[in-house]
């Protein structure tokens, strides 16, 4: 018979991370004089503890349970707390006794892996052995450890650092952008053809083999013509276009185009414009920059805030750039095993995490969705080896989030809010999100404590091609 249950963590000292000395070390222990314990290597990180408990534990804390069920048990024809204790018994035996033997084995099990210094990773397996003495039960568990994690010398792992800088034509393209998302339209004149920025009114029907298709008619559809939202070669039919004009033209899908059912087909359209209407930006004034929630409602002052958030955002890309090349060069320097209980874990939360993925896309059945996990293993065994290297080098090193760090992290993210102090609150309000700004800045820590260790080579890169990166 095979128990499951929830263990209490592992005692582990930070002198033997993984618990265990050589392979096929072994045991006996006597815990509390009523369970012998031995513990044995099977392989690389696979370990077995023999548990053997005294029968009459188990039977007695049966009993002492079922005796305070009695107490405010409800049968029909008996008074509570009256009924006869061979009828709680026949009952609610059978579960009590599993409970118990849960918690029997359970305890015995987190006890023999402290007693023994061992970091369990996952839970063990643990099955009831036949032909145990009369008298007595005995369990195997079967179970993995974390492993030793050697970290090579970091003076030669070799990295490129990323530096980048916020110039003026950054600062002048978000104007611009700014400038595009406050835009007003006028009409132009009958005889004014459509351009570049022109926001166009158009009915639209396209056929693939003479038929009509799913997606491909339209009437008083909008557009800023330019702008990428259509495909080229319908933006091309258009530009040059006047008002009350229709022209019928040829537009190719491309094979990876997200309609699937005319991805790689030829369609016919037949396109009319209605109307165009030319762009006004708003002149880079006064009135711009109150409009943008600036204080002073300076121009400078606009400039100066545009610089402040761009170099904010170069300074949270270029971490995770760096971090990306910091970990990579951490991977190359270490050594150990991968917990394969840890890594079907990662497997199990990133098949989850692709079928809600399904879901919220409106796939059906997503939950029953056939997926794979080979797919997601070379990424699961990445997290992992590089979750416990990382966390190796914290522990050896003291790279822990201090208080101070984590609340200016926080402040640095919410600084790009309207309400800096409502988004501080909105992080500081939950224990999982503090968790996760606590994470990022240990991983900045690791990044800074490996930049200074290794060979670095600092590389500039372009201010759009750090932006363009995802």
């Amino acid at each position: 018979m095979v128990w499951g249950f929830e263990s209490p963590p592992a005692h582990h000292t930070n002198d033997n991370i993984s618990g265990v000395g050589q392979a096929g070390w072994s045991a006996t222990i006597l815990l509390e004089r009523t369970m012998t314990v031995t513990v044995e290597t099977l392989e690389k990180l696979e370990r077995k503890i023999t548990l053997t408990l005294p029968a009459d534990v188990i039977q007695n804390e049966v009993s002492s349970r079922l005796r305070r069920l009695a107490r405010d048990v409800k049968m029909d024809g008996f008074r509570p707390g009256k009924v006869p204790m061979n009828v709680v018994a026949q009952r609610y035996g059978y579960s009590v006794h599993y409970e118990v033997m849960n918690d029997k084995v359970g305890e015995a099990f987190a006890a023999a892996a402290n007693e023994a210094q061992l970091r369990v990773a996952g839970q063990p397996r643990i099955t009831e052995k036949e032909g145990a003495p009369e008298g007595q039960l005995t369990f195997d568990a079967i179970f993995e450890v974390y492993p030793e994690v050697k970290i090579g010398d970091l003076s030669t792992a070799t990295v490129d650092k990323l530096s980048a800088e916020v110039d003026e034509a950054a600062i002048e393209r978000t104007l611009d952008i700014l400038r595009k998302q406050r835009r007003t339209f006028a009409q132009r004149a009958q005889d004014q053809a459509a351009q570049d920025g022109d926001r166009v009114t158009i009915d639209f029907s396209g056929k693939i083999d003479g038929e009509p298709f799913e997606g491909g008619k339209a009437d008083g559809f909008q557009f800023i013509v330019g702008d990428g939202q259509m495909l080229k070669e319908f933006e091309d039919a258009v530009r040059g276009m006047k008002n009350g004009e229709s022209k019928t033209f040829p537009l190719a899908f491309p094979a990876d185009y997200h309609g699937k059912d005319v991805a790689g087909k030829t369609a016919d359209f037949l396109v009319t414009v209605n109307k165009i209407e030319a762009a006004h930006l708003p002149a880079v004034d006064e009135a711009l920059a109150k409009a943008l929630g600036i204080a002073e409602g300076t121009v400078e002052g606009l400039r100066a805030d545009i610089r402040k958030n761009l170099e904010r955002e170069v300074k949270f890309r270029l971490q995770a750039r760096n971090k990306q090349a910091v970990m990579d060069a951490l991977i190359s320097k270490a050594e150990l095993d991968l917990p394969k209980s840890v890594v079907q874990s990662e497997l199990d939360r990133m098949v989850e995490g692709a079928r809600a993925d399904l879901k919220q896309r409106g796939v059906k059945d997503a939950d029953k969705a056939p997926i794979p996990e080979d797919l997601f293993r070379p990424q699961a065994e990445r997290r992992v080896r590089l979750g416990l290297v990382v966390a190796e080098l914290v522990r050896a090193n003291e790279l822990h989030a201090k208080p101070e760090q984590i609340k200016t992290h926080i402040e640095e993210l919410a600084a790009s809010y309207e309400k800096p102090a409502d988004v501080v609150r909105w992080y500081q309000s939950d224990n999982r999100r503090m968790a996760e700004v606590e994470a990022i800045v240990i991983e900045n820590n690791v990044t800074e404590f490996v930049l200074g260790k290794a060979q670095v080579t600092e590389k500039p890169v372009g201010f759009d091609d750090l932006m363009a990166q995802a």
